[in-house]
């Protein structure tokens, strides 16, 4: 099953666990989904959010160039 790309660059803390958060609704245990931001926050905010909810941090992923940020990928449990 491919993962879910939840865009959420351009949005500040709380703005993108709270997408991630709507995009895991009724999606299966083992569904990956990729968090795109360029709020430093979010580097923090997601693996603290699968920690809370009983999900797997998978990577962490800076990106520089055509847009500077984060990919933050976790698993759902």
């Amino acid at each position: 099953m491919p993962g879910t790309l939840v865009d959420a660059r351009g949005l500040r803390c709380p703005l993108p666990v709270i997408r991630l958060a709507a995009a895991a609704k009724g999606l299966p245990v083992g569904a990956e989904l990729t968090v795109l931001s360029t709020d430093p926050a979010a580097k923090l905010d997601v693996p603290a959010w699968c920690r809370m909810r009983g999900h797997e941090h998978v990577s962490t992923v800076e990106h520089t160039g055509d847009w500077d940020g984060w990919s933050v990928t976790v698993r759902l449990a």
